[in-house]
Formats: structure tokens, C-alpha cells, sequence
């Protein structure tokens, strides 16, 4: 999300191969990214790791994941005026849209095909039925999902299971320590993915950088583009999260941002957390959560600080 960004060419290029060289294999993007970044239509983020790939001939030693649905600046298509025709998950939307992918991207393949949330003007078996197609057309591997609600997930597993469509193999929810957002994950959708079998491969897990430490109590604010977002997260249990995991990093001699992924890595619901990165430095940090084993003990005393029950009280109190 960042590339095109936050990141540059150079950086990204930078961040992808070092991101390579340290194990990592799944490079996840949108179609639409980075479409808040001045000036930009969309599709940045893809045309600048397209252009990695040709470059570096690093395609077939990594999964390439995108997403459709959201709105683009401009259509990459001819003939696309209207703006309902510019996104959606409508067959129209995407399959003209698979198109415009596999061409930034630069590849003859899509590993993980997503629908990056609902549309709800468009029935899930129009959805299920043109990613089937590109399936059976050799276009896509798998299908995912992303910012879906729990029913939502179901109805689309049903439709599957009933039709004969391709099914979702996985989901990108919003999930990390801080409050609320654990809450809306872990009380239905963490069901369901286990039950199912679903990969959740949670995004924000640094909640915008927030759990990485450099956001502590009556402190001045750090400076950077994500800044402005993070502000709705300055909460007194938000930031005793923080002195949580600052509190086990020093244990460990590790980092904050390492805790904070390894207790996600910890959860038996948690495939693989999206990580972001503006810098090489950045990526080397979150990279080596995987080698951070936590004590149960002290996964408990991070669940316990994080609770969200706790949180849903003090609200209301």
C-alpha cells in the first residue's frame, strides 16, 4: 500500500528484494493503490512492482496477490464513463479490471485474486461466478477476500459450496492489538476462518504504526502521513498496550513491532500478517517477529492489557 506512497520506486524496489532475500514469498497490492497519494488514478502500487518483477526476474519465486472493487481515478480501459463502471465487483468490473492488473503487474498470472470488500449492488454469485471464470481461464489461482463481515464470508461459502463456484481460501480483515479493532474480528470472523479452514491474513497489524512504539503516552506526536489517522487510536488502553509490549521487548531485547506480530503469529487463527514497510530498515524489524517466541505467560498478560470486553466497559462507563 505503501509504494507509490509513502515509498518511491527506488524504496520499494529496495524493500522488495530485500523482503525477498530475508524468506518472505507473498507480495500483496490493489488495483486502486495508491490512489490517495496526489495526482495518482490508482494502480501505481502494481505498476511499480510489475516493473520489479521484469527487472529482477523474480516471478516464479513469488505468490502475487491484488484486489478488486474499489473506486479507480481514472479506468485503465477505453470506453469506461460512467462511474459505476470504475468499480464494483459487477462481471463486467471485473474481468476488465483482471485485465488492467495482469498488464501493470506485468505477469500472465494472478496467485491470489481478492475482492477487496462488498459491493452491495451486485449479487455474491455474479462475484463468485466471473472469478470462477478467470480461474478456469488460467488468469487466477486462488480467490480471497477482504473486509468482509462474518455473514457476509458464509454467504459466499454457501453460494460456493451450492453453485460450484470457486471458493475464497482466504481473508484480509482489519485485526491487531488495539482496541476496538480486536474486538470486531475475534467475535464472529476467528470462528468462522478456523472452522472453515480460511487463511487470515490480517492487514494493519501495526495499526498504522501505532504499536511500534514511536506513539507514547503525553508525547509529541511523530511526524509522517500516517499520523492524522492514528490520533482516533490515542486511547489510555491503546497506549497501555504499547507499554505492554515495550515492557516484553526489553525482556527479549527485541522491538515492539516484534512482539506485536508475534503475539498475532501466536493466535491459532492467523496465517500471515500483511506488513508494510517504508524502508528497508522497517522491513528487517518486522522480519524477524517469526524468530520472537513469546511465553504463554506472556501472550496472557498482552491479551489481558488488550482486552476488549475491558474496552466495550470503559466506553460505556
Amino acid at each position: 500500500m505503501q509504494f507509490g506512497w509513502s515509498a518511491d520506486e527506488a524504496a520499494s524496489h529496495a524493500i522488495l528484494s530485500s523482503y525477498l532475500d530475508a524468506g518472505g514469498n507473498l507480495i500483496d497490492t490493489a488495483d486502486c493503490y495508491s490512489v490517495w497519494a496526489p495526482n495518482n488514478p490508482g494502480g501505481i502500487s502494481e505498476e511499480i512492482i510489475g516493473r520489479w518483477l521484469k527487472a529482477t526476474g523474480n516471478r516464479d519465486r513469488v505468490l502475487v496477490a491484488t484486489k478488486v472493487r474499489a473506486a479507480m481515478g481514472q479506468d485503465f480501459s477505453e470506453g469506461d464513463d460512467h462511474p459505476l463502471q470504475r468499480e464494483g465487483l459487477s462481471r463486467r468490473r471485473i474481468l476488465r479490471a483482471c485485465e488492467d492488473s495482469l498488464r501493470r503487474l506485468q505477469v500472465d498470472y494472478i496467485d491470489l485474486y481478492q475482492a477487496h470488500y462488498i459491493d452491495p449492488r451486485t449479487p455474491i454469485e455474479e462475484t463468485l461466478s466471473a472469478f470462477s471464470d478467470l480461474v478456469r481461464k488460467g488468469y487466477v489461482r486462488y480467490i480471497g477476500c477482504s473486509n468482509f463481515s462474518a455473514w457476509r464470508l458464509m454467504q459466499a461459502l454457501w453460494a460456493s459450496d451450492k453453485n460450484g463456484y470457486e471458493s475464497f481460501v482466504s481473508i484480509q480483515p482489519e485485526y491487531s492489538l488495539v482496541a476496538p479493532v480486536r474486538a470486531n474480528f475475534e467475535r464472529e470472523l476467528a470462528r468462522v476462518s478456523l472452522r472453515y479452514g480460511i487463511g487470515v491474513l490480517p492487514y494493519s497489524p501495526l495499526a498504522g504504526g501505532f504499536l511500534t512504539g514511536k506513539y507514547r503516552r503525553n508525547q509529541a506526536l511523530p511526524s509522517g502521513v500516517r499520523v492524522e489517522g492514528n490520533k482516533q487510536r490515542m486511547s489510555d488502553q491503546n497506549f497501555d498496550i504499547v507499554e505492554k509490549l515495550i515492557e516484553i521487548a526489553q525482556r527479549h531485547d527485541s522491538t515492539a513491532t516484534r512482539v506485536a506480530l508475534a503475539w498475532l503469529l501466536a493466535q491459532p487463527f492467523v496465517t500471515a500478517p500483511v506488513i508494510g514497510a517504508n524502508t528497508t530498515g522497517q522491513l528487517a524489524d518486522s522480519m524477524g517477529a517469526p524468530e520472537l517466541v513469546l511465553s504463554e505467560e506472556e501472550i496472557s498478560e498482552i491479551s489481558k492489557v488488550a482486552d476488549w470486553e475491558k474496552s466495550r466497559t470503559d466506553r460505556e462507563a
